[in-house]
Order: C-alpha cells, then sequence, then structure tokens
C-alpha cells in the first residue's frame, strides 16, 4: 500500500527474502539516528548467531546510531543479551515480551520473523506512514516505562534473586497452591490474618497449619503470628496448635472482608472473601493479590503490625479492665468483711456497756467483755493503717539488735495466754534447736524492726490457732534455726490443723485472700509485706505427713556482736 503525499510518499509493505530484508535494515540504518528496538527472549540469540543481523550491529556501532533495546533476559539467553549489550546503548528487561520490531525517527520496522532462525521465508513488515510510525513510537514508550534496567535483571538471574512481580488472579485452583507453597516456604517469618472463624478451619483441611508449626518446630524456628476471630468452631485447632508449636502466637481478631498473608518480609497474598462461610479454601475465595514488590510487602507489613498491636492492647485493656473489677470486688468484700469485723466488737461494747448499768453485780465480768472487744477492734483498726502504710510506701521500721529468740518466746508466752478454756488442749511448743552460742549468747542476733517483727509471729501462732482443732494431741510448734551458710535465720510455726485449702495457696500471702468465717485476711498480707521490707521472705506449704501446715520466714543474720564491735573500734581508728 503506497499513498503519496507529494515528493515522499508513504507506503507499508511486506518484503520476502534474506536479502531484501538485509538491504532493507541497512536502508533503515542509513536514515537513523536513533532506533528503539523490542525483541522477545529469542530474538538475542538469534541476532548473534546469525552472521548476518550481527553484521547490522557492526553497522549501528560504527554510524554511532543511539540504540534502545528491550527484550525478555532469561537464564537461558543471559550470554547472548550481554553481547548484545555491547552494541547497545541502553538495554532493558521487561518479563514475557513477544513484540519484535524496531522504530527510527520516521521509519518502523515489524521484524518478528527476521529473528527466527527456522523461517523457512523470513519477511518484513516496513512502513514509513507517520500515523503507523508514531503508534508504535508510543507503544515502545509504554513498553520502555515499564521495563527494568538490564543489569538489574542480569544481577537477579546470576544471585537467584526472584523477580518483581505483581499479579491479580482469578484462578481458584492457582490460588489455593500458591496459599499452600507459600506457607510451605516459610523459613523466618510468617504473619497471618485469617478473616473469620471458618477461615482458619479451611486453612487446616488444606494443611497450610501444619506446614506453620513444622516452622515453628525447626531449630532456628520462625517467627508466626496469627490473627483470627476465636470460636468454638476452630478451638480445637488453636489448642493443637497451642499444645505443638508453643511458639506461634494467636490473638483473637475480628472478621473481616479479606485474609492477609505475608511470608518472611519478602512476599504478601491478599485474598478477597466470595463466600466466607463456605467448608474448601477454592469455594471462599474471590480475586486474589499476590506480589514479591519491596514496597508493595512493606505496606502490608505495616498495615499488619498496625492490626496486630491494636489487638495486643485489646488484650492488655481487657485484661486490665478484669484486674480493676477484681480489685473492686476484692475491696467491696474487704468492706464488707471489715464492717462485719468491726461492728460485731462495736455491738459487744455497746451491749456489755448496757448490761454494766443493768447488773452492777456482773461489773468485773461484763468490763472483762468490753475489754476483750474493745482490744478486737483495735487490732482491726491497726491491720487497716497497716495496708494503708504499705500501698503508699510509709511503712517505717525502727531497726534495732536483737535476739530473736526472745521474741519468739514473747509471742509464744502472749499466744498461750489468749487461749480460752476450749483451746487448752493445744500445746505451743518453742524449740530453741540448734543451740549455737557465741560466748554464751545464741548466733540468732539481727537488726530489725522489734514490734515489726513481733507482730509477724504473733500473727502467724494466731493462724496456726485459728486452724487447729481442739483436740487432745495437736500442737504448734515454733523454731529459730540458724542458717549460718547463707547468713540467714530461718523461724518455722507448724501446726497440726486442717492444712491450707489447695484453692488458697497460691493467694495465701494476697490482700484480703481467706476462707475463715471471721478475719479480714489482712493479717498475712501484712507479714509479708514487714518480712520483705526487712531484706527476707515468707512461704507455707502444707506438711508431708498430711497433718497441717507449716510457715515459714527467713531474715538476714549479722555478724556476731564481737565481730561487729571489733569493725566499728578499727573503722573508727582509721578515719
Amino acid at each position: 500500500m503506497t499513498i503519496s503525499q507529494g515528493s515522499a510518499p508513504e507506503k507499508t509493505e511486506v518484503l520476502y527474502g534474506l536479502d531484501n530484508i538485509i538491504n532493507t535494515n541497512l536502508q533503515f540504518l542509513s536514515k537513523a539516528h536513533r532506533i528503539d528496538s523490542c525483541g522477545d527472549d529469542k530474538a538475542a540469540p538469534a541476532i548473534i548467531e546469525i552472521n548476518a543481523y550481527k553484521d547490522l550491529l557492526f553497522e549501528i556501532k560504527s554510524r554511532g546510531i543511539k540504540v534502545r533495546y528491550i527484550t525478555d533476559i532469561t537464564k537461558y539467553n543471559i550470554h547472548y543479551c550481554k553481547e548484545l549489550m555491547k552494541f547497545v546503548d541502553d538495554t532493558r528487561h521487561l518479563d514475557g515480551i513477544k513484540s519484535n520490531f524496531s522504530v527510527s525517527e520516521t521509519e518502523y520496522l515489524d521484524s518478528i520473523t527476521t529473528v527466527q532462525k527456522t523461517q523457512s521465508t523470513p519477511h518484513i513488515i516496513y512502513s514509513n506512514v507517520r500515523d503507523i510510525v508514531d503508534q508504535q513510537k508510543y507503544v515502545f514508550e509504554s513498553f520502555w516505562n515499564k521495563a527494568i534496567p538490564a543489569e538489574q535483571r542480569i544481577r537477579e538471574i546470576e544471585e537467584g534473586i526472584e523477580p518483581e512481580f505483581f499479579e491479580v488472579i482469578a484462578e481458584h485452583k492457582r490460588t489455593s497452591q500458591i496459599f499452600l507453597d507459600l506457607t510451605k516456604s516459610v523459613k523466618n517469618e510468617a504473619l497471618f490474618l485469617f478473616p473469620n472463624d471458618k477461615a482458619m478451619i479451611r486453612a487446616y483441611r488444606l494443611g497450610v497449619i501444619d506446614h506453620l508449626i513444622k516452622a515453628s518446630q525447626k531449630q532456628n524456628s520462625a517467627n508466626i503470628k496469627i490473627i483470627c476471630p476465636l470460636s468454638k468452631e476452630n478451638s480445637d485447632i488453636v489448642r493443637k496448635v497451642s499444645e505443638q508449636a508453643p511458639n506461634i502466637r494467636i490473638l483473637n481478631g475480628t472478621d473481616s472482608l479479606y485474609g492477609m498473608y505475608i511470608i518472611d518480609g519478602e512476599k504478601m497474598f491478599r485474598v478477597e472473601m466470595r463466600e466466607p462461610k463456605a467448608e474448601t479454601f477454592a469455594e471462599a475465595i474471590g480475586f486474589a493479590l499476590y506480589s514479591n514488590r519491596k514496597n508493595t510487602v512493606e505496606s502490608f507489613r505495616s498495615i499488619y503490625e498496625l492490626l496486630w498491636n491494636e489487638r495486643v492492647l485489646n488484650e492488655e485493656l481487657k485484661k486490665t479492665y478484669k484486674m480493676q473489677e477484681e480489685f473492686i470486688k476484692m475491696q467491696q468484700e474487704f468492706i464488707n468483711i471489715a464492717s462485719h469485723e468491726m461492728k460485731t466488737p462495736t455491738q459487744a461494747i455497746l451491749a456489755y456497756s448496757t448490761l454494766v448499768e443493768r447488773h452492777p453485780e456482773r461489773r468485773d465480768e461484763m468490763i472483762e467483755a468490753i475489754t476483750r472487744n474493745a482490744v478486737r477492734l483495735q487490732k482491726l483498726t491497726e491491720d487497716i493503717l497497716d495496708v494503708t502504710r504499705i500501698e503508699s510506701n510509709t511503712l517505717k521500721l525502727k531497726k534495732e539488735q536483737f535476739d530473736l529468740n526472745e521474741k519468739i518466746r514473747n509471742g509464744t508466752d502472749d499466744a498461750s495466754h489468749v487461749l480460752d478454756d476450749s483451746d487448752n488442749a493445744i500445746k505451743i511448743l518453742f524449740d530453741l534447736e540448734p543451740k549455737k552460742y557465741v560466748q554464751g549468747k545464741q548466733c540468732t542476733i539481727i537488726e530489725a524492726d522489734k514490734v515489726r517483727i513481733y507482730q509477724v509471729i504473733f500473727n502467724l501462732l494466731s493462724n496456726a490457732i485459728k486452724f487447729t482443732n481442739k483436740v487432745a494431741g495437736n500442737s504448734i510448734s515454733i523454731a529459730a534455726m540458724n542458717d549460718g551458710e547463707n547468713n540467714q535465720v530461718i523461724v518455722s510455726v507448724k501446726d497440726t490443723g486442717e492444712g491450707i485449702d489447695p484453692e488458697m495457696l497460691q493467694k495465701l500471702f494476697t490482700k484480703f485472700a481467706t476462707k475463715s468465717h471471721t478475719g479480714t485476711g489482712l493479717g498475712l498480707f501484712i507479714s509479708k509485706s514487714i518480712i520483705e521490707a526487712h531484706g527476707g521472705r515468707i512461704w507455707a506449704e502444707n506438711n508431708k505427713d498430711g497433718k497441717g501446715a507449716s510457715f515459714y520466714f527467713s531474715l538476714p543474720l549479722i555478724k556476731n556482736p564481737e565481730q561487729q564491735s571489733l569493725e566499728r573500734n578499727h573503722n573508727s581508728k582509721s578515719q
């Protein structure tokens, strides 16, 4: 076809035969100052191996023609592409390109058949029609803008780096296979967002969950996080993951319109939900996005981390709210208990005060009862004040040196005096063993607050009395054991009572913890705070013979007084 326009007719024609093709190429080169060319993955090998085309390359080089070239560089043609780049100014790679054409300032050659060595009748299409030339220039620029530098693609092939891709996948079977293959490939990290509770079940049936468990069990276990709405439906799978792969972290999520899966920070897979309640993965999904582009993966990873942190914060807020609820409940229980405890002695004091007026002949008996209840009320008031001081960090200790055994004897005597007639069956035994002495003094010298340590001893003895049945043969023993190896003294209070309820054992020394029908449960909490303020510790256990319980506390020992005195004198002289 020829269109005449003055002295320069425009034409488009098909030329056959290698000689015609070579001559046309030479004429094309003679008029060109710049050439833009495309070739498929077979173009470079043909150009380099066919001498006629290789001669054209030398012609281009010698004439100084500027050439931009786009081709599909693969591991099979990389050698030829490197050779071709010696003759070309700028080369780029474009996945799967199938066009074979060249365009100059004024002409266009469609050389789709010129590079086929097996072609029996080679031919080309030539055109200098302006509209066709402009159209092909536009096509080339579109390809060029999408292509990547040849050097980058060659480096990726030689270093085994996967080329970037971004795919929209509609084929459900392929989507399922990609999902499974991605899970199998996990090395360092897997971030999973399941859109609903059923999605975890579908993933389990597909084999995805088992592969995640295996990735977590490897020597260098992968960091695996899962966000998924949790329900009764997927509870068995969650339990299996927890038992077999405790390193996999699962957070409760909310229903979503899509699933998101990010592997090793290198690939992302986003799957649209079409049928959220479907039984199989393929039935449930719609379109899927699949990419390894760095910016894309990092963007989705950032979104995932935001979702994860939001869920973590949500869980922490729930725990905090629950703790607050429990604390408020415990406070209310304490107020109820304290009110009851204060009400009982207060009412007794008021009642006995009235009876004294009505029955003066029983004055002594009434005053004794009033005094007993007043002491009880005072003890409760002091306990509440102590808790306030402990929680406000204003509990002050007045430390001095004293023999701990003396305070134990005082506590034992006082506890024996509070036993009423029905308690007389209980014996309180004070064991002085082992008898270790330094210059006539037993080695249980400590530096502490006398009043507070006595308070702990009396609390433990009173507690033992309260929970020991009033039966002949039952006893409470207390002893201070010198543990010189650890430079501490250990006090033990053992009873033959009913033992510690297993439910109470873990929270025994916490505030308001009590199983008794009387008392606030503050004694052990206060005792723990006092002992820890002295640098010691307190603990309890049920006796191994099944009879009663044992309470222990430890306190640091000081060096024997004589040695400490000598050291003080020596330091004083040195100064």
